[in-house]
């Protein structure tokens, strides 16, 4: 018996998924569901049929404090002027922006906050005519360090930048 087609296998009815996409250190985005399904976002194979990305890192790590005040998502002047200068200066092609919180608030407050941070980063970003691929806010999801200690919940406080060359 074949197999059914792709798009019978990927539906699913009645049940909601809730999908999550990461970076490899290649540079290949996937995305994965609850169920543990898996697949590539933008998927390219070279002549031998393995997966081509474009190159992804982290160019830049700004932590919250330094543009934002607390419980806020307004950028300060003097953190807007950081991160024009940054965008000017950076060169890559397109830029992922991530927001991280630590884990004092909720969880839903902290997704929302932590995308509006990166939503305002993109927006400083796309001013000076950089491209922003994707804004992501991970709220405390992805720390850095532990949240048990203030210097480890001032760590996990930031906006990542990633670029994409």
């Amino acid at each position: 018996m074949g197999a059914a087609p792709l798009q019978a296998q990927t539906r699913v009815q009645g049940e909601n998924y809730t999908p999550t996409i990461w970076i490899d250190p290649d540079g290949c985005e996937h995305w994965v569901m609850d169920d543990g399904a898996e697949g590539y976002m933008d998927l390219k194979l070279d002549r031998q049929g393995r997966p081509t990305c474009h190159p992804v890192r982290s160019c830049a790590v700004m932590p919250s404090d330094q543009l934002f005040a607390t419980d806020k998502y307004a950028i300060s002047a003097a953190g807007r002027k950081r991160l024009t200068e940054f965008f000017q200066k950076a060169g890559a092609t397109a830029y992922i922006i991530i927001g991280h919180t630590d884990s004092r608030a909720s969880d839903e407050y902290n997704m929302r906050l932590s995308y509006n941070r990166a939503n305002a980063v993109a927006k400083v970003a796309r001013k000076t005519g950089a491209y922003v691929a994707d804004v992501r806010g991970y709220g405390e999801r992805m720390p850095k360090a532990s949240n048990a200690t203030a210097a480890g919940m001032q760590q996990n406080r930031r906006v990542e930048i990633l670029c994409i060359k």
